[in-house]
């Protein structure tokens, strides 16, 4: 059974202290995690954190192409944006766009030779970060903790946005 939303004449439920200091730090990492990789990002490659992502995207799939409006789910973002980041990397010769061959209805953004190169090279450096932040401080039972509270998470944000209570891609 889907839980209910809490009725509006229910008194709040506040976090316990821990539960805040929780919070707290889970909003600090939130914060600065994505910050310190798009500054190594930029410095590095001169790439956006989400440029980055969208090309890793791109990278992993058959063909190395997808429709634009999945790969606007894939980056939590709004077509439009994405279409203006689309036409950046675009300039840069990193992905073309062209219709898709099954429906031409749609648009699929491809990740080009170029691109590819790039991301081959942003990648070591990336990743390297992302190990020295995240898997490098945390042994693997706190490993395994994270994916498990990560993905808990996730489903119920899944849940809350089918029922129209959370907005998709902000």
């Amino acid at each position: 059974m889907p839980e209910q939303p809490p009725h509006p004449n229910d008194q709040p439920r506040w976090l316990t202290p821990a539960e805040q200091e929780t919070w707290q730090q889970l909003g600090l990492m939130l914060h600065r995690l994505p910050s310190a990789l798009e500054a190594q990002l930029q410095q590095d490659a001169h790439l956006s954190y989400t440029e980055y992502y969208v090309l890793a995207g791109l990278s992993g799939r058959p063909g190395r192409r997808m429709r634009m409006s999945d790969l606007a789910v894939l980056a939590n973002s709004e077509q439009s944006r994405l279409s203006h980041m689309i036409s950046r990397l675009e300039r840069r010769g990193f992905v073309s766009r062209e219709p898709d061959p099954t429906n031409g209805r749609y648009t699929q953004a491809i990740l080009t030779d170029a691109g590819y190169a790039h991301l081959t090279e942003a990648a070591p450096g990336h990743v390297a970060l992302v190990r020295d932040l995240v898997f490098d401080v945390l042994d693997p039972a706190e490993l395994a903790g994270l994916r498990a509270a990560a993905e808990k998470i996730s489903e119920r944000i899944d849940r809350w946005e089918q029922q129209g209570r959370v907005r998709k891609g902000s």
